[in-house]
C-alpha cells in the first residue's frame, strides 16, 4: 500500500471514531432533555436558552431589539 493510501485510511478511521463519539454524545443530550422534561421543564425553551447563551451579549441585544421592532410593526406585541 502506498503512503497516500495509508494516510487516507487514517483519516477515514479517525472520522469514523469521531462519528461514533458524536452518536454517543447525541444520545447523552437526548437523555438530558428527557430528564429535564420529566422534571416539568419545557424543552423548546431550554433549547432556545442554549442558543441564546451561545450568542455574544451585544449581538443578542441587537437581535432582540430588531425582533421587538419587527414585532411591533407586525402587530405581534
Amino acid at each position: 500500500m502506498t503512503d497516500g493510501a495509508d494516510r487516507l485510511r487514517l483519516h477515514i478511521e479517525a472520522a469514523e471514531r469521531l462519528i461514533d463519539e458524536r452518536k454517543g454524545l447525541n444520545e447523552d443530550i437526548k437523555e438530558r432533555f428527557a430528564l429535564a422534561k420529566s422534571e416539568g421543564y419545557d424543552i423548546p425553551t431550554i433549547k432556545w436558552a442554549i442558543k441564546e447563551r451561545a450568542i455574544e451579549r451585544q449581538k443578542r441585544d441587537e437581535q432582540n431589539a430588531l425582533r421587538e421592532t419587527y414585532g411591533v410593526q407586525l402587530g405581534l406585541f
